[in-house]
């Protein structure tokens, strides 16, 4: 599956640089998840062709925050009988500070 399609990349390119962007204004693009174990990444930004931001949770709402996360290096993940990290196709984008919000408060998007 494709991390990145190019209706996506279409998404990142007309959000462009948010780092003076207060969170209630930054909307989430896609989820990237780790079929076999507990780590997804709702992506919002694109920093440069690989690495993109992204507030990241392993299932634990404690230890959910934002930070970087390279695309190659999710590609190149090798999981149990041949899965890999995964792109939720059912995900619809949606206001960063609710995606927050709900994980903190040990919810699942």
């Amino acid at each position: 599956m494709k991390l990145l399609t190019k209706a996506i990349e279409n998404q990142f390119a007309k959000t462009g640089d948010l780092s003076q962007t207060p969170i209630d204004d930054i909307t989430v693009i896609c989820k990237w998840f780790n079929p076999c174990g507990s780590h997804t990444w709702y992506v919002y930004e694109r920093l440069d062709d690989d690495i993109f931001m992204a507030f990241v949770t392993d299932g634990n709402p404690m230890f959910a925050e934002c930070g970087t996360v390279s695309l190659a290096e999710l590609q190149s993940v090798t999981l149990p009988f041949g899965m890999s990290i995964e792109r939720d196709i059912n995900f619809k984008p949606r206001p960063l500070r609710k995606i927050i919000d709900t994980i903190k408060a040990g919810g699942h998007v």
